[in-house]
Order: C-alpha cells, then sequence, then structure tokens
C-alpha cells in the first residue's frame, strides 16, 4: 500500500517537471529530490515502528493468554499431582525434557514447567534443623519459549497445601558450590538424577548467592542421587556412582533419608589453558610427540584420577591442554617413545592456577637405556637451585662426572698428554702452544718453559682444543680456573673464542674486545660468546724469572640448547647400584646420596639445605 503511494507521487512529479515550459533549475531538482528522500524515509520508518507494534502487541496477547491457560492447568491439578514428569515433585506436568508445543497466529511455542517445593522460614527450616516436614509449598515455574526468536518467558506461582504438611515428606539435600580458594560460587547450574527410583529424579536448580541450594521433599534412595555443578566458562564437578573401574569413589552419589539432611559440597573454578612445548636440546621444536598428561585430584581411592589423557604435539612442537581446571599436572612421554626427558621448565609438576594460560618446555634427547635426572631444590623454599655442582661418582671402576644445575662443566685438569689435538678427546691434550709453555713437573699443571739456570721465560701462551657441546645454541657463563690467585709478579689471564663451524676463532676478553682479558677466576663470560664450539687461551707472565705463575685446572660453565632450572641429566649410565652423587654449592650443606640404583630412566630430587 505504502509502495504504490509513492510510486503515485513518483509520476505526478515526472508529470509536473514534464509540463514544465522552462523546466527546473539544477539546484530546484535537488531540493525537490531531497524533500522526496525525507518523505519516503518517514513513512518507512512510519511503517516499520507500526509493524514492529504490532507484532509486540500480537505477541503479548498470546503470551498472556498462553500463560493463563497454563498456570490454570497447574492450578487446577490437586495439591499431591502437582510436577513434572522427572521433577521433585513428581506429576504429569511436561519439564524442560518433555516439553509440550502450541501454535499461535503461527509461531510455534515450547511449553514446560519446573516445581519446586519451598521451604518456608516462617515455621523455621530444615537446614537449622527447626522445620521436620520442610516441604511446606510448592512453587510451579512456567516456561514458554518462542521458537522463532529463541526467548523464553517465565511466570511464577505458589500452590499451598489444605490441610497440614506431611511428616513422611521425604529427605533434604543441601548442595554447596565454592571456588579454587573456598569464595562460594552463584549462580552455578546444579543437575540432580536419579534413575533407580520410579518415576526418575531429573532436576536442574541454580545455586544462589551464598552458592548453595537445598533441595527438600527428596524419596529415600541409597547411593542413587547423582549430582554435577558446573558453570558456563567453569570447570565441572560431580558425585560419582560405585563402578568396577571406581569402586570407591571419593564423593559418591548421594543418600537420603527421611528427615535427614545430606550436605555435599562441590569446587568450581574458572578453566585455563596450558600449553606444552616439547623441544630437543638445541630448543627446536618436535612434532609428534605423544605425553600423557595426569593431575592430582583423585575421583576414588586409592589411586583413580580425575585427569589422565594422552595428547600429541603438533608442526610447532605444541600440545594445548584448553579449558581444564586447575590442578597439579605432571606429563610423561607415552608409549614407546625414541626420546627421553632431559629436562623441563618448569620443573616437571605444572601448578595450574584457575583462569590462567600457562607454557611448560620440555627438553627431550635421544633415548638411553639407562639414565639419570637430577633435580636441586632449596630445602627451605622448594625453589630450584642455580649452579648447584653434581657430582656422580661410581667406585669401582672410579669415575666422576660433574655438571651444573641449569648448565653444564667443560673442565680439564692435566696437559701432560702434550700439544697437537685439534678436537678435545683426551682429556690431557691441548692443541697448541707458543713453545715457551710447560705441561711437566711437579704438581702437575701449566708451567712457563725454562730459560736455563733455574730461570724461566718471560711469557708463553697455550691453546685448548676444540670442546663440542652439541648445541648451536650454546651460551657460556663464567671461566674459572686454579689455583685462584698466584706468586707476586707471575700472572695467568684468558680468553675464549668460541662459534658454530668449528673453523673461526676469534679469541677476546670480558668486554667482547680482542685486546682484554680475564684476570679474575669466576668472571661471567660476555655475552657475544655463544656457538656450538669453544675454545680458551691461556697467558701465562712473570716479572721475576726466578717464579712461574701455575694453571692447575681450568672450567667453562654453559648451558647448552634450552634452558632447565635446577636440573642435569646423566645419559648411557651403566645399570647397577655403583653410584653416588656428590651436590654442593656454596651457602648451602652438600649432601651426598650413597648407592644410587640405576635402571632405566631414573629421577632423583635432591633437597639442599642453607647454611
Amino acid at each position: 500500500m505504502y509502495l504504490m503511494i509513492i510510486l503515485r507521487k513518483v509520476v505526478s512529479m515526472k508529470r509536473f517537471i514534464s509540463n514544465k515550459k522552462n523546466g527546473f533549475s539544477l539546484v530546484e531538482s535537488l531540493a525537490s529530490v531531497a524533500i522526496f528522500l525525507i518523505m519516503v524515509s518517514v513513512v518507512y520508518q512510519t511503517s516499520t515502528l507500526i509493524i514492529k507494534q504490532t507484532r509486540s502487541y500480537r505477541e503479548n496477547t498470546a503470551l498472556s493468554a498462553l500463560a493463563d491457560q497454563y498456570m490454570e492447568i497447574a492450578r487446577n491439578l490437586p495439591y499431591s499431582k502437582i510436577g513434572t514428569f522427572y521433577g521433585n515433585p513428581h506429576g504429569n506436568l511436561p519439564d524442560f525434557a518433555n516439553y509440550a508445543t502450541t501454535t499461535v497466529n503461527g509461531t510455534l511455542y515450547d511449553i514446560y514447567y519446573e516445581v519446586t517445593y519451598i521451604d518456608d522460614p516462617a515455621d523455621g527450616t530444615a537446614l537449622l534443623g527447626t522445620d521436620f516436614a520442610s516441604n511446606d509449598y510448592k512453587q510451579i515455574k512456567l516456561s514458554i519459549k518462542n521458537t522463532s526468536t529463541n526467548i523464553t518467558y517465565n511466570f511464577l506461582s505458589n500452590a499451598s497445601p489444605k490441610g497440614l504438611e506431611s511428616l513422611s515428606s521425604g529427605g533434604a539435600l543441601y548442595i554447596k558450590v565454592f571456588d579454587a580458594v573456598g569464595q562460594p560460587v552463584s549462580g552455578a547450574t546444579i543437575n540432580i538424577t536419579n534413575t533407580s527410583i520410579t518415576p526418575n529424579i531429573n532436576l536442574s536448580r541454580q545455586s544462589d548467592s551464598s552458592g548453595n541450594w537445598i533441595e527438600v521433599g527428596l524419596p529415600d534412595s541409597v547411593s542413587n542421587y547423582h549430582v554435577v555443578v558446573t558453570k558456563n566458562g567453569y570447570s565441572t564437578d560431580q558425585t560419582y556412582p560405585s563402578s568396577v573401574s571406581n569402586p570407591n569413589p571419593t564423593k559418591p552419589d548421594a543418600t537420603i533419608s527421611n528427615g535427614q539432611i545430606t550436605q555435599v559440597s562441590f569446587a568450581i573454578d574458572h578453566t585455563s589453558t596450558l600449553v606444552f612445548n616439547t623441544v630437543d636440546q638445541a630448543c627446536s621444536p618436535l612434532s609428534g610427540v605423544n605425553l600423557e598428561v595426569k593431575g592430582a585430584k583423585l575421583i576414588g581411592t586409592p589411586s583413580v584420577l580425575k585427569f589422565d589423557n594422552i595428547y600429541t604435539s603438533d608442526g610447532s612442537g605444541l600440545a594445548t591442554l584448553s579449558n581444564i581446571e586447575w590442578d597439579s599436572y605432571t606429563p610423561a612421554l607415552a608409549g614407546t617413545s625414541s626420546y627421553m626427558i632431559y629436562g623441563s621448565s618448569p620443573i616437571q609438576q605444572i601448578n595450574l592456577l584457575p583462569n590462567t594460560t600457562q607454557s611448560f618446555t620440555m627438553v627431550l634427547g635421544p633415548k638411553s637405556t639407562n639414565s639419570l635426572l637430577v633435580i636441586v631444590k632449596d630445602a627451605s623454599t622448594g625453589n630450584p637451585v642455580e649452579g648447584a655442582n653434581v657430582d656422580l661418582q661410581t667406585i669401582t671402576p672410579a669415575t666422576d662426572t660433574n655438571k651444573l644445575t641449569g648448565g653444564s662443566i667443560w673442565g680439564q685438569q692435566s696437559w701432560s698428554g702434550g700439544s697437537g689435538q685439534a678436537n678435545y678427546t683426551d682429556t690431557t691434550k691441548y692443541s697448541s702452544d707458543d713453545g715457551n709453555i710447560s705441561t711437566s713437573g711437579v704438581p702437575a699443571g701449566v708451567r712457563l718453559g725454562s730459560a736455563g739456570g733455574g730461570n724461566y721465560v718471560t711469557s708463553g701462551n697455550l691453546t685448548s682444543s676444540t670442546f663440542d657441546t652439541g648445541a648451536t645454541t650454546t651460551t657460556y657463563t663464567t671461566l674459572s680456573w686454579l689455583p685462584s690467585s698466584q706468586s707476586a709478579s707471575t700472572s695467568i689471564k684468558f680468553q675464549i673464542a668460541t662459534n658454530n663451524d668449528n673453523a673461526t676463532w676469534n679469541y677476546a676478553g670480558p668486554d667482547g674486545a680482542t685486546t682484554t682479558y680475564y684476570t679474575v677466576p669466576g668472571t661471567t663470560i660476555n655475552a657475544g660468546n655463544f656457538g656450538r664450539y669453544v675454545r680458551y687461551k691461556a697467558y701465562l707472565s712473570t716479572t721475576d724469572t726466578t717464579k712461574t705463575p701455575v694453571l692447575t685446572s681450568t672450567s667453562i660453565n654453559y648451558v647448552a640448547g634450552c634452558f632447565t632450572p635446577g636440573q642435569v641429566y646423566f645419559p648411557s649410565l651403566a645399570s647397577g647400584s655403583n653410584y653416588q652423587a656428590v651436590v654442593s654449592l656454596t651457602g648451602y650443606q652438600t649432601k651426598t646420596i650413597s648407592s644410587l640404583n640405576i635402571s632405566g630412566y631414573n629421577v632423583l630430587q635432591v633437597l639442599l639445605t642453607p647454611n
């Protein structure tokens, strides 16, 4: 209708314009079009508003009629029959799972009820123990859902018994819902089911502002009330039936007895995300790694876990666990993996908090038959201890392997094998010297060469063999040597060179300059030194030719690949109990663990006590 009016106006305007002898000017034409568009807009908005108001009026009229009709149906039932198919109380009214349908003005509506016993505090309450017939009256909630808009409209009414409350009123289920720190959770959905009685029970309730809900008037039933509590964006907590896989649940399905209150508590909180990053020793991602991730929470005794699942790392080496609850999670390699865990960051177990995203890096390496991962922690704080020396020893034959937590050590204590060794394989040899160095004598070590007549040359230098750390991402931390002090008028100093090609050697001091030297043992190595291969150059000198400096040992601390705090890994060990570990660090009491039995993959946790 409105469209015909607009078309007629357009035709009239065209005729009017064509009959003008002189025609319209451009300004007059634009003004006419603008006025016409305004008129069209006003007509459209008015017609749209009229249509919306008409629809709203029809919707309200339909809802009013449906509410009166279906609420009247409930009110006209005998009090004992007011209930739903699977509800508490039971009756023949349709519930959410068995809704009725009707059509009004071409719109389909779903109709369903929820009937609840109300424990009115006017005569005491079951929770306080002051009302032993707590089903005082029934509250009827009628829901009408417009299937076209998916909007649900709710209507409430109460129904009271004609006489006194029945003393055989069943029992009550008192539910408390709280979060990870014990604070109440309101608006949590509480689903209560019982399929062992006839008629079945299937209820959906919500916790109040205090995180509570009490369901009164439930029929007697032993260990058959199954309760599931959840909330959008939250974890789920529930009771569990006894089963073959879980014969002794920690939170069994609830029992209801006449005149008794059964209380069950549930803990839910915001879910979190945990990302596992599987990498090799050079920090490169590893795909296709199968991880078994276990939580610490139990749903049954002695050891039925709530969370125990297997994940596989993707092409980026990542395995993402989304929407999981707060817990302590421990990863392990699943199945017949070709890898072993060389370390992790943080250490082994992850304490995941609610509503967080946390990452966990697992450093993996080639699998060996027997190995040992040592984790060193502060006994008072539980934090990983960095820089602790872990000395793994065997008694027969006598061996001694030193590593640092959070890194490793390359050290040399003898040069008696002489020069000519390019790569560090024989621990008593080195690469070269300038001819002014002696590696014989007592005590063993490096000295200045003899100048004859009991005197020494004034200076000399020695270049070590190349040490291969095995990882191109190696960083170097500190350089130390012994003795830490020399005789007056003598000195020892060093330079370091690193690379990834085992060919380019640029020796430099602690500031990265080729003209400076490391002169104090324990000095931090310049950050510019990184790479798979490393060498040192020792410079000995004296201003008193009757004296010589003496070098008895050197050590370079390094981190090859990924950082693993407080941890060291010893691969390819022989099996047996012929091992002991000595763990030491300045400021802590040294700890010795004897008779270590090495068989397969072993993890040893050592707690160091501060002095």
